[in-house]
Order: structure tokens, then C-alpha cells, then sequence
């Protein structure tokens, strides 16, 4: 067993080698720990995202931990991958219209895809009519938005609703740091996620229904 104690810190101080010797370690040792490691990075990201809001990092320090996620979901896939072994089929992952941020949405399309979906990335500042469009032609059941401003939340309302509107039948995930549960009510979404973890645990509980 691998000692899993110092990964959180090691990413909340953004330490690159010391978090990364630490997922190869995990990997090294047959994999088995690899969705705790990927839990105690989140808990890191949570740590840069703190001191974000209370001036100690800045905006280079953020583009740079979520670089470091990037890298721990590239070291932790084939062991995360293998814990599912299944084919989820396709969904569709964006980042809605008037947010053009990136970031959180490769985290989450990498843990998705390491969970066993097809990922559609329709890129950022999506506009609903995109999506919609995108759905019909490849038949999709599931729906992942994600947006870090407040203005996303609009674009996730307009999104959900121009997808009713159309008659396809699919569940709709939202997730990024102005989503809480009352949002999800507001917005009509199926569900909200905190983290990646949770994003792949219900979109493939949606996926296996």
C-alpha cells in the first residue's frame, strides 16, 4: 500500500514532482489505490482553489494546478480505466455559452473517459442549439455542462430547456463552481456534481439504468 498521506498537500503547495512520484508509486504498485489518490488530488485542488479566494495564489497558480490534475488523470487512467472495463457509450461534454473556461471540463472529460464514455467535447462557450444539434445526431442519452462564472448558469438554463424543447430524451448533468443543488432546481438539470468523481459515478449510474 502506498502512502497516500502527503498527496493533497503535495498538490496544494502545486509540488509537480512530489505529487507525481507519488501517482507512479501508486501505479507501481498495481493500481489499486488509484481512485483514492485521485480523490486526495481533488482535495488538493480544493486547498489552490482556497487560497485562490483569499489572494495567496492567482490566476497562473490556478491554470497551473489544473495542469497538474490534467497530469494525474493521465498517470491514474489505465488503473481507473480498468476498474470499469465497460463501454458507457457516447455523451456530450461542454462548457456552456458564455464561459470560456476549460479547465475543470478536461479534469472531468478525462475521468469520464477513463470511466469507459465516448466523450464528445463540444469546447467551450457552447452555444445550446450546438448541443441540441449534437445530441440528435449521435443519439445521446447523456448531457455533462460545465461552467466556472455565474453567467454559465444561464447558459446551462438555456441549454436544458432548448433540449425539452426538442423532445430528446436525456439525462443532464451540471457541474462547476456555481452549482449547488439550488441551481440544479433552477436550471432544471438532472443532477449536479461537486467533483469528477461524482460526475463519472452518476453519469454511469444513468449509463447502466
Amino acid at each position: 500500500m502506498v502512502d497516500l498521506t502527503t498527496l493533497a498537500e503535495s498538490v496544494g503547495e502545486l509540488e509537480e514532482e512530489e505529487m507525481l512520484d507519488s501517482l507512479k508509486k501508486v501505479m507501481e504498485d498495481g493500481g489499486g489505490q488509484a481512485a483514492e489518490a485521485m480523490a486526495e488530488c481533488q482535495k488538493g485542488l480544493d486547498i489552490v482553489g482556497e487560497r485562490f479566494e483569499t489572494g495567496e495564489y492567482f490566476i497562473s497558480d490556478l491554470v497551473f494546478a489544473g495542469e497538474l490534475m490534467s497530469e494525474a488523470v493521465k498517470v491514474l487512467k489505465p488503473a481507473l480505466a480498468g476498474e470499469t472495463g465497460t463501454n458507457m457509450g457516447k455523451m456530450i461534454l461542454c462548457t456552456v455559452e458564455g464561459d470560456l473556461h476549460d479547465i475543470g471540463k478536461n479534469i472531468v472529460r478525462g475521468m469520464l473517459e477513463a470511466g469507459g464514455f465516448e466523450v464528445i467535447d463540444l469546447g467551450i462557450d457552447t452555444p445550446a442549439e450546438k448541443v441540441v444539434e449534437t445530441a440528435k445526431e449521435n443519439n445521446i442519452k447523456i448531457v455533462a455542462l460545465s461552467g466556472v462564472l455565474t453567467i454559465a448558469i444561464g447558459g446551462m438554463r438555456r441549454t436544458i430547456a432548448l433540449l425539452k424543447e426538442s423532445g430528446l430524451d436525456v439525462k443532464v448533468i451540471i457541474g462547476g463552481a456555481p452549482v449547488n443543488e439550488a441551481v440544479k432546481e433552477e436550471v432544471g438539470a438532472d443532477a449536479w456534481a461537486y467533483n469528477p468523481q461524482d460526475t463519472v459515478r452518476i453519469c454511469q449510474t444513468w449509463a447502466t439504468a
